[in-house]
Order: structure tokens, then sequence, then C-alpha cells
């Protein structure tokens, strides 16, 4: 797969790295985290976005559909002795859920584009969180389907429109209460020429 090949060289791209601490940030502003909350990371690929807010949970479920991302995952664990992490390798929509607790808050960054069935992933967010919790999805504005090059023979979403991700997660029961467009990925052509693909960070709150 796709993600199991580039698992191991992930944490090199210090651009994943800065849309973490960006995103992270975002989330401390809005939501107050008072270290006694549980959280789930939906596609957490090896952690990133955890690590940024491993101290403001008291504990992180991480899960992926990646095996070569949980094992880079679940050996960052044991090096750096994290003891909040439970890392999971599954996909959600298919798998047993392997827990029977319920999430303060779910987070999620550029991963919502690659699921295809987005009203299913939602209902199942919905389900997984506790009342008046919160739901945080970062992804991709709408663009014109170059982000991803020809190679990888991409079959999701080219991004979302603000009223597009609102009425999906209205759909789903959620209220959106937060919208901003905190990152732009820069990309370079095989013609040297650069572009920007935004990225948002859209809120929800289950009531």
């Amino acid at each position: 797969m796709h993600f199991d090949d580039k698992a191991k060289e992930w944490d090199n791209n210090p651009e994943f790295i800065e849309r973490a601490k960006l995103l992270s940030i975002e989330i401390k502003k809005f939501i107050n985290l008072t270290g006694n909350l549980t959280a789930l990371d939906y596609g957490c690929g090896t952690g990133l976005l955890s690590r940024q807010l491993k101290n403001d949970f008291k504990k992180i479920a991480l899960i992926d559909s990646s095996k070569g991302m949980i094992d880079v995952l679940t050996e960052k664990i044991k090096t750096e002795k994290i003891n909040n992490f439970e890392p999971y390798f599954l996909d959600l929509l298919t798998d047993k859920i392997p827990f029977d607790e319920k999430f303060d808050v779910i987070y999620t960054s550029m991963t919502i584009h690659h699921v295809n069935d987005i009203k299913s992933i939602f209902e199942k967010f919905y389900y997984l969180l506790k009342q008046n919790s919160y739901l945080c999805i970062a992804d991709l504005v709408k663009e014109s389907g170059d982000f991803h090059p020809p190679e990888m023979n991409f079959k999701g979403h080219f991004g979302f429109e603000k009223n597009d991700i609102e009425n999906y997660l209205r759909s789903a029961g959620f209220e959106p209460v937060f919208y901003k467009i905190f990152h732009k990925i820069e990309k370079t052509s095989v013609e040297n020429s650069t572009k920007e693909y935004p990225v948002f960070v859209i809120i929800a709150k289950k009531n």
C-alpha cells in the first residue's frame, strides 16, 4: 500500500510536522483540554498530531488502516515511553470496534478526503463521542484534482467546500461551531511551478 511504503520516512517531512503543530494549536485554542479527557485520533499515521497533544489528554486511542504506520507508531511509543497512547491497526468502517468507551474528542488530519463513504464515517464518529463533545477535522479545501500525483491513482475526494463539509456534519447530527483556513501546503510541479493548497480545520459539537 502507498502509506505502508512511506511510513518509515513519514516523520522526516517538515511539512507534516509543521501542520501537526499548527493544528494542535487551533484545537487547544478552541477546546478546553483539562488533561482528564480522552481522545481518538482517526487516520493517525505515525502519531505526529497526537504527539503534539499527548500532555493534554488522559488517554489517546490512535487508529489507522496502514499496518506500516501503526508499526512505526508502536515502535515510537516504546522508544519514547509514551504511556497514554493506545495504537490500533483497523478500518473503522469495516472492522469490529475494539473499545467500549466513548470519547471526549475525536480529531483527524488529512484523512477524510481518502474516505469514500463520508456519511458512514461521520455517523461512526457521532456514535463514538460522548454528549457535548467535539469532532475536529483538518483537510483540503476543494482543489482541482492535482494535489495527488497521477501515479498514486487517487480515488477519494478532491478536498471539500465549507458548505459541503458542514452539510455532511449536520446530516450526522453534529453542529459545526468553528471553521478556519489555518495552513497552506506548497507543492512544486515537474515544471518547477509552485501551487498552494489551503487546509481548513472545522470543529463540530455533538449536543
